[in-house]
């Protein structure tokens, strides 16, 4: 059975992004029985459905709300329309004319035109396999996120004594999630010299129940057959190679691992968009279209965010930017953004120069900085000029980019976002 099915706009994915979308097409003139969203998972939600903890929502509902308590009112606005939801579909194909193949035990193949897609397939966390650390394959090795589904979902202990890898927001989290159980968290060690995780996670999470995090450090080796007897963890110089003399081992029955998270783009590549080596997602301007017409992309799959209400905003300007194609929208030239002196990426990576809104543009830095300035410019001509008192690699910034200035740029221009001396 091969099913073929029509839509205005298919959405794949039905966390915090994908709803988000959804339901801002809608609201920007799309008819809602016209816009279908795709999860593979058996209830919308996404990985908030596991995030039991507080701190969601201060930005874009101005409370502090649980990762369920968040994901819920989406769910409940998309259950007031009359957008079609397929959960437990999984997504096999798309093609070069916007169609959706997937699959399902319910409907078997299906297949979908659609005029747009949004993508808001999220991201995963990094496994082991793609760490070098030697030693044996026992029990009691998993991610951060894995543990926290087994405690917050599964009601399963995955163990007593803890040693972390990685400073992620994730792994900052679950330090604290393990020791309100009754685990005895060791230590966290993160191979960069600084946290990569916000810094209200580093108080709240590590400071706050006294927790040691040491930086500069890794795990080079696990003990164990049947189940981790303990680790062996090593300073490392500023190359991340392990200082010798600096070993130290540390008995515990758990590793986790909080290593990064890469953005779930094997659509994306499978239809050839073009990709930012940086952020692993696809580049887009600043509707999050990508380089495919009428494929755009929002949320983790796009660029690891660091809170769920930047998702949130993020995937509410491809809704509307999807909207704006299907109603025969098209876009322009552009002009190309790159950040330079410490800004790893930015995105939208570049802007239509037809844009009549101002445009926010994000960016990480690549270091901690103090006392410095962000810069963005055009030419000699300074669009942006503001001191900052702190930036860190686990907090996103962003900085205007006025649709005035747009005005009289060219598709030869390019905009430069810089760290400066204050």
């Amino acid at each position: 059975m091969n099913e073929i099915l029509n839509y205005d706009l298919v959405v794949v994915g039905g966390g915090p992004a994908g709803m988000a979308a959804a339901l801002s097409a809608r609201d920007n003139g799309i008819e809602e029985d016209k816009i279908i969203i795709l999860e593979r998972a058996e209830r919308l939600g996404g990985i908030l459905e596991q995030c039991i903890h507080t701190g969601f929502g201060l930005t874009y509902f101005g409370e502090e709300l649980s990762g369920p308590e968040y994901a819920d009112r989406f769910v409940k606005q998309v259950a007031e329309t009359n957008i079609a939801v397929k959960l437990n579909t999984m997504v096999l194909n798309l093609t070069k004319t916007n169609q959706v193949i997937a699959a399902s035990k319910e409907d078997g193949i299906v297949t979908i035109n659609a005029k747009a897609i949004i993508l808001a397939m999220g991201c995963r966390e990094r496994p082991r396999g793609a760490l070098d650390i030697a030693g044996s394959r026992p029990a009691g090795v998993m991610t951060a996120g894995q543990a926290q589904k087994f405690v917050n979902i599964d009601g399963y202990m995955p163990g007593h004594e803890v040693v972390i890898l990685g400073s992620g927001d994730i792994g900052l989290i679950m330090a604290r999630r393990m020791t309100l159980e009754g685990a005895k968290v060791k230590v966290v060690c993160e191979v960069m010299p600084y946290s990569g995780g916000l810094q209200r996670n580093i108080v709240q999470c590590l400071e706050d129940f006294d927790i040691p995090l040491r930086l500069s450090c890794t795990v080079i080796q696990v003990h164990g057959e049947d189940r981790v007897t303990g680790v062996t963890i090593a300073d490392v110089d500023k190359y991340m190679v392990p200082i010798p003399g600096t070993e130290e081992y540390i008995p515990c029955d758990t590793l986790m691992l909080s290593v990064g998270l890469i953005p779930e783009n094997e659509l994306s590549r499978q239809i050839g968009l073009e990709m930012d080596p940086v952020t692993r997602g696809p580049r887009v301007n600043e509707m999050r279209e990508t380089s495919q017409k009428g494929v755009f992309a929002c949320g983790n799959v796009l660029q690891v965010h660091d809170l769920v209400d930047f998702v949130t905003q993020e995937s509410q300007i491809a809704g509307k930017g999807a909207a704006r194609y299907i109603a025969g929208q098209e876009t322009s030239e552009s002009v190309r953004l790159r950040g330079i002196n410490g800004v790893r990426y930015t995105v939208p990576q570049h802007i239509d120069l037809n844009e009549k809104e101002d445009v926010k543009v994000f960016f990480r830095v690549a270091n901690i900085y103090r006392n410095k300035r962000v810069v963005v410019t055009c030419g000699d001509k300074v669009l942006y000029n503001r001191k900052k008192i702190k930036l860190a690699p686990g907090e996103m910034e962003n900085v205007p980019v006025k649709a005035a200035d747009l005005a009289e740029m060219t598709p030869d221009d390019e905009i430069v976002v810089s760290i400066e001396e204050a």
